[in-house]
């Protein structure tokens, strides 16, 4: 080289080589970075799609599930046998002769019959449905109940002035007849029949 440097020696000035050296290194270090990340987000996207699987067995492994259980069944129904209510037929309507009729057709059916009769005046051709089924307050859920197995659609009513255990079947406008024995029969088992007990869900304890 000519000019104002001059080289004295055997040996050069190595600049060049010393920054490619870095470069390289610099390179190195970038891929096993990015080979790095690679790797993670490879088995991070594995544990995604095996998740379920993983999460299924640790469950199963470390999980103790338990049988299900019968839960306890409500009560039956406790309703009075037809010879313990007594029940007085009125009859609402114009038609004469429906209460005596009603009245021996309870009879028949095991049921005590008290009055026989026209209904009072506060109820006379005042009952539009089938009948009226009035009682004291505690008969609501027992000879009211039982007595509406033989009269459906029959509304239920408390009296609470009333004293006594008697009830009275009110024949309204709109009666035909009572219910057929056999239909009696069958809503009656189905009051009186315990419902079965039902499973609860299962739990696990982990």
């Amino acid at each position: 080289m000519g000019g104002q440097y001059k080289i004295t020696g055997d040996k050069y000035p190595r600049m060049r080589p010393a920054r490619r050296r870095g470069r390289l290194a610099f390179v190195a270090v970038a891929c096993v970075t990015v080979l790095g990340v690679l790797g993670w987000g490879t088995l991070q996207l594995v544990d995604v799609f095996t998740g379920g699987d993983k999460a299924s067995a640790a469950g199963g492994a470390g999980c103790a599930t338990a049988s299900p259980k019968a839960s306890a069944p409500p009560a039956a129904a406790k309703l009075p046998k037809p010879g313990q209510v007594t029940v007085n037929v009125l009859n609402a309507t114009t038609r004469s002769g429906l209460a005596q009729k009603t009245a021996d057709e309870l009879k028949k059916r095991g049921f005590r019959v008290g009055d026989v009769g026209n209904a009072p005046k506060e109820y006379d051709k005042k009952v539009d449905g089938a009948g009226l089924l009035l009682g004291p307050a505690a008969s609501q859920k027992t000879s009211l109940t039982l007595l509406g197995t033989q009269l459906p659609g029959a509304e239920h009513r408390a009296d609470t002035d009333r004293k006594g255990a008697d009830v009275d079947l009110i024949i309204g406008n709109g009666y035909k007849a009572l219910a057929d024995p056999a239909a009696a029969d069958t809503a009656l088992a189905k009051l009186t029949a315990a419902p079965r007990p039902t499973p609860s869900a299962e739990k696990k304890s982990c």
